[in-house]
């Protein structure tokens, strides 16, 4: 039998594993890929490379969270992701199946593209410009057959940009999670919710609208990003935001023809910009047909009164120019005509703005071309509406809300292209939303966005369902992104759910940030529960409070026999003692420490080459409740350490539970697995100074009775040990 020591000693008192995730490094995945590195961790999924054992190649492998794995609804989105695998081109990452792992987790595989992405570039100091122009090049031709199949990345930006090999000639697009088919009635891998960063997002995406101008859009800004090595300041604030991806990006400096080339690209009008990946390829192909964007004033909208001669809709279309008057002559008594003419548009503008026409061309309004407004409450719960509004009516309404909430509004009365019933529907979703600390509602037309902060994930899914489920009038459209708040949690938030769900032991937030956990971050919680039911309660209550920061449960299922046993257990150190498995049928280590119903477990215990005095209590606590007696006990009842030493020097081993054939006389302890107690079992290792019982302890007895006779008489204990051994049905 071998017995050569393994990395397996656990000290009892920190059971927990030290990596955290849903596959740890080494894992092999139906029996065929084995995990090598963690490659980026998020709020629903975790990334990793792994090794084919069959062929040896490298994958990406993209697996969901196990507590999201019976969601239909993410299932469907790694269903949706695994579609991608239709498009086939050496600039979008390939695609293959997802699998289940026997324990239920599903993952997603992939190729791995090795190489630094453009946001490491940025963070280098940028690229030059002949460079970015061979990358625009090679994701334009990716785009190509990506739009060509109905899909929408939506969410360009530097981090989905690699280059294979550090090659710009080998730009590779990955991560299609929130792409989009833009087949109508298609919804995203998020939902029909904004999805993409502020930073490279096109303009349009801030409403809900997203076609492939989008993606050309942001491939514009993160080829502008990646040049200068710094990313776009959109703002501090969502009003920010708006305003400034309604501008131009900033492309002074750069280069020609890469500055014409993405002036094209990120024009903020969609109408205006590139319109298809194949347009954008041909103008890489030949740059010198590209004309340079101007702000030309000649489409500017010109508005003056109508005469009032004039019957027809008082609202100018946006291309409508005044008519000039005709050159006045300069010869005697032929100016009156013109003064004639002058006079009756002063005439007609009088009537116009006092309202004595109001019946016949409607509100006096100046035209507002695009019509937006814009209300938030902001992360200082400052609540300001700004834009413009078609009625008295409604401007008070929104005035007296937001003046009662100590805001401020500046609203102005316009006419624009808006449907009936535009102000009801954006007052029922401001009252809808309204509950939330944090929340925005931007209006272009009959656009209308709605995004938040909320209090909880339950808040978030409310809102969700509250403005899904709004009527509003016909020409209207609504789109919700809510956030999971809080903005801060803090560990007074969480410290009574650990205290409610520690059946086991003290439950320990790690490293918690001393002003609470921001948004994005991630909050790790270390111990031991008595059953996976816990482990799930536990998660299911602190995911609905941090909301969407990433939660890492860094917690071990035990069982309540182990969990009452470790209760009696001292904190003591660990002595450096080894837990060895083996098989009594076979010479041969079981490192896994797994034991199917019929097998036989050999257990040694390996004595560290300084330890030579003391006393050794050996036991096994399994599920059933019962806890057994390896040593010493009424069989063997030796435990002083230096008599089992004896004069060899050195590690020793000594062997606690033996194989059935040597134990048929009943001189040795034997065990079989079988269907009675299938489970965790703990095998415990305790030095002490002195005894701790007074006398020999049964072979085998209750956990509660074991417990009781170790609480009080534990002083003694120097170092404790630990390894799980678990049984299970073939």
């Amino acid at each position: 039998m071998k017995t050569a020591a393994l990395n397996s000693k656990r000290s009892a008192k920190v059971s927990t594993p030290t990596a955290s995730g849903i596959f740890q490094i080494g894992d092999v995945l139906n029996n065929t890929y084995r995990i090598e590195k963690v490659l980026g961790r998020g709020g629903t999924s975790e990334v990793y490379r792994a090794r084919s054992e069959i062929s040896g190649r490298v994958m990406a492998l993209k697996a969901l969270r196990s507590e999201l794995s019976q969601n239909e609804d993410f299932l469907a989105l790694m269903t949706r992701e695994e579609d991608m695998r239709e498009i086939r081109h050496d600039a979008v990452v390939r695609y293959y199946d997802n699998q289940r792992t026997d324990d239920g987790h599903i993952y997603l595989v992939m190729d791995y593209v090795d190489g630094p992405g453009l946001d490491q570039k940025i963070k280098d100091g940028g690229m030059s410009a002949d460079d970015l122009m061979i990358i625009a090049k090679r994701v334009a031709e990716g785009l190509v057959v990506a739009h060509g199949r109905n899909i929408v990345h939506r969410d360009l930006s530097p981090d989905n940009i690699i280059l294979r090999n550090g090659n710009p000639a080998e730009a590779v697009i990955i991560d299609f999670g929130i792409a989009k088919d833009s087949n109508p009635g298609a919804e995203t891998i998020v939902g029909n919710e904004f999805a993409g960063k502020y930073a490279y997002a096109a303009p349009e995406q801030l409403s809900g609208q997203t076609d492939e101008r989008a993606d050309i859009y942001s491939l514009g800004a993160l080829l502008l990003a990646t040049f200068r090595g710094k990313s776009p300041n959109v703002g501090n604030n969502p009003m920010e935001v708006v305003e400034r991806k309604g501008q131009p990006l900033d492309t002074d400096g750069l280069p020609e023809p890469l500055k014409t080339l993405i002036d094209n690209m990120t024009v903020p009008d969609r109408t205006k910009r590139l319109s298809t990946a194949k347009a954008l390829l041909d103008a890489l192909r030949d740059p010198s047909a590209l004309n340079a964007v101007e702000d030309d004033d000649s489409d500017r909208t010109i508005i003056v009164p109508l005469p009032s001669s004039v019957k027809s809709d008082p609202t100018p279309s946006a291309s409508a120019k005044p008519t000039p008057p005709p050159p006045a002559k300069k010869s005697g008594g032929a100016i009156l005509p013109v003064v004639g003419g002058v006079a009756v548009l002063a005439v007609g503008a009088g009537m116009y703005f006092s309202g004595a026409i109001d019946s016949l061309t409607g509100p006096k309004y100046p035209l507002a071309d695009p019509y937006t407004l814009l209300a938030e409450r902001n992360e200082a719960g400052t609540i300001t509406a700004i834009g413009n509004v078609p009625s008295p009516e409604l401007q008070a309404s929104l005035v007296e809300m937001i003046t009662a909430q100590g805001g401020v509004a500046d609203l102005t009365l316009a006419s624009g292209d808006i449907p009936e019933g535009w102000g009801a529907g954006l007052m029922e979703l401001i009252d809808r939303v309204d509950e939330m600390p944090e929340w925005k509602v931007a209006v272009t037309g009959g656009q209308m966005s709605v995004s938040g902060l909320s209090e909880n994930r339950s808040q978030a899914a409310d809102i969700r369902s509250a403005v899904a489920a709004t009527q509003l009038p016909e020409g209207i459209s609504a789109t919700a992104n809510i956030a999971s708040g809080p903005r801060i949690v803090t560990s007074a938030m969480l410290e009574p759910l650990l205290v409610q769900y520690g059946d086991c032991g003290e439950l320990t937030l790690e490293d918690a940030p001393l002003t609470g956990y921001p948004t994005g971050s991630q909050v790790v919680i270390n111990g031991r529960v008595a059953d996976v039911k816990t482990r799930v309660q536990l998660s299911d209550a602190i995911v609905e409070q941090i909301g969407d920061r990433d939660l890492v449960l860094d917690v071990e299922v035990l069982n309540r026999t182990l969990c009452l046993v470790d209760s009696a257990l001292p904190d003591a150190p660990s002595g450096d003692f080894e837990v060895v498995f083996g098989f009594g049928d076979k010479d041969e280590l079981n490192t896994s420490g797994r034991y199917f119903v019929g097998e036989n477990p050999v257990i040694d215990v390996v004595i560290p080459a300084d330890v030579n005095d003391g006393y050794l209590f050996v036991s096994a606590l399994d599920v059933s409740g019962n806890v057994f007696h390896l040593l010493p006990n009424l069989i063997n009842e030796e435990n002083d350490i230096s008599k089992l030493r004896g004069t060899d020097s050195g590690p020793i081993t000594v062997r606690v539970a033996y194989p059935l054939a040597e134990a048929q006389d009943g001189s040795k302890l034997a065990f079989r697995v079988d269907d009675t107690a299938l489970g965790k079992t703990k095998i415990i290792v305790i030095r002490s100074g002195d005894q701790i019982f007074d006398g020999l302890r049964p072979t085998t007895e209750s956990a509660g009775g074991y417990a009781q006779a170790l609480r009080g008489r534990t002083g003694a204990v120097e170092t404790l040990d630990s390894r799980i051994l678990t049984t299970a049905k073939p």
